[in-house]
């Protein structure tokens, strides 16, 4: 899961991306209104956290030409203003949800993983296929039950693969997916990543299936 976070208060900054990394996902930073505008429309993201306050470009002005471009990416904003007007006017422009500063780090983590959930059409935490499990908030994979050891890197490949299952998934959306901004990772690393997990997961009818030069896809192999 790829975040962007438009926050210009760089001590806050830094707490959110150690925190959202820590916790498995790859989250870039801005910290005007025009770079996040640019960000968003030349890069894809599962999640938009929002500073209403930013310079050089208001953070609703950001959210309406979002919503402009018809993308429905889930928004959270933060801001120190907490007024019903300003919540209104947010939620009216496309706003998913909203937090007043200052927040607890730990609902604000709890909110990431219900919008991203929302976004990807899934209610609950837990993403299952075949016997294979997934739980999204804690951020552990299971084959029949038995919990399976996966660094940070390969928890976050096998969340890519299960939100596709059955479907094509190719190694330019999974650096796109996986990867910040001047981390440099090249399709070798990624089939790296990709013989790893395999070892790790490819029990009974589960398998990474290889379209050569196209991809990967997660899939059940029929009885």
């Amino acid at each position: 899961m790829r975040l962007l976070i438009a926050e210009d208060d760089q001590v806050l900054a830094d707490g959110l991306l150690r925190a959202l990394r820590a916790s498995g996902y790859a989250v870039d930073r801005v910290a005007t209104g025009t770079e996040a505008d640019t960000a968003l429309a030349t890069h894809e993201f599962d999640l938009l956290i929002l500073d209403l306050g930013l310079p050089r470009l208001h953070g609703l002005e950001v959210l309406r030409k979002l919503r402009g471009r018809g993308s429905s990416m889930p928004v959270l904003i933060l801001t120190a203003a907490d007024s019903v007007e300003q919540r209104v006017q947010g939620l009216d422009l496309g706003a998913d949800d909203y937090m007043a500063k200052p927040f607890s780090l730990q609902e604000l983590e709890a909110r990431v993983r219900a919008l991203t959930r929302r976004g990807l059409g899934t209610a609950g935490s837990v993403i299952k296929h075949g016997p294979l499990t997934f739980d999204a908030t804690g951020r552990v994979a299971y084959i029949n039950e038995q919990m399976i050891e996966l660094s940070a890197r390969e928890i976050s490949l096998l969340e890519v693969l299960l939100q596709r299952a059955g479907r094509l998934v190719s190694k330019e959306q999974l650096v796109e997916q996986l990867c910040e901004w001047g981390e440099e990772v090249s399709n070798n690393a990624i089939e790296v990543y990709i013989h790893r997990l395999r070892k790790k997961i490819e029990q009974g009818p589960i398998r990474i299936a290889t379209v050569r030069g196209l991809g990967y896809c997660l899939e059940k192999i029929a009885a």
